[in-house]
């Protein structure tokens, strides 16, 4: 398969882990290696950015995991770039995952505060991945300003509800020059292997893994639907059997998303 390019760096797996919920550092890194993950990503409120040896940010160092610190708690731009310029300090790594949801409920991105967040950063030199709502006209926007990838929800953090987005989702795969990473709501491996092959550049999984009965073999499952869904992908999907042509409109824009 041809290889995942990501702010000027290769890599050949497509899966971005998430840390959150695991039962144990040991698990993590066990379901990392399972996984075949090459990039993690972790908030910078959780990990102890002074001397890098608590439970995340240990197993990561010595798997050599390429390191996405996210500013997950951020209520607005302000707080995310605090959050981004620590991360960069303490890690030593310009990469950054920008979040701003104020609705910790829900967790849902502020899709203002999301946009002046990245412009900020990346005005100051970072390597911005913006996890933002699955709009297209945002994440041209975000395209526009530089970032090194737009991450849109497939469906709400943790909810486990698959590509709720999907026809947005198609859109903004076929419309951005920029890498597209499907986050959030991926609760099956299937669905992974569903964002790849509607053309993702990568996807980003966390609770499906880390709440699973069994990480260590969720972590391959999903390795095999990301290989699966990209070869699938490369070959190219055969096109959907139509019974009949449609005729409105609306009938034509929404075959084209299928």
């Amino acid at each position: 398969m041809d290889k995942l390019v990501l702010a000027g760096q290769e890599f050949d797996s497509r899966l971005i882990i998430g840390t959150g919920k695991y039962a144990s550092g040991a698990v993590l890194a066990e379901s990392i290696k399972a996984s075949g993950a090459q990039i993690a990503t972790m908030a910078v409120k959780r990990v102890d950015v002074q001397h890098n040896t608590d439970d995340i940010i240990k197993p990561l160092r010595e798997l050599g995991i390429t390191l996405m610190p996210n500013t997950s708690g951020a209520r607005n731009a302000a707080e995310a770039v605090f959050a981004a310029n620590l991360a960069r300090e303490a890690l030593g790594t310009d990469w950054i995952k920008v979040e701003v949801h104020p609705d910790q409920k829900y967790l849902l991105p502020d899709t203002i505060e999301t946009y002046n967040a990245c412009k900020q950063l990346v005005e100051q030199g970072f390597k911005v991945f913006a996890y933002c709502q699955a709009d297209l006209c945002l994440c041209k926007g975000l395209e526009e300003l530089g970032v090194a990838a737009v991450m849109p929800l497939g469906s709400p953090i943790g909810c486990a509800r698959g590509l709720e987005t999907e026809p947005f989702l198609k859109l903004i795969i076929k419309e951005c020059r920029c890498p597209v990473i499907v986050d959030a709501g991926i609760g099956a491996p299937s669905e992974a292997a569903k964002s790849l092959e509607l053309g993702a550049s990568a996807v980003m999984v966390n609770t499906a893994i880390a709440a699973a009965g069994d990480p260590i073999k969720m972590s391959q499952a999903f390795k095999a639907a990301c290989e699966a869904g990209r070869l699938g992908y490369e070959a190219g999907l055969a096109a959907k059997f139509e019974t009949a042509k449609a005729t409105s409109p609306m009938e034509q824009f929404l075959s084209s998303l299928s």
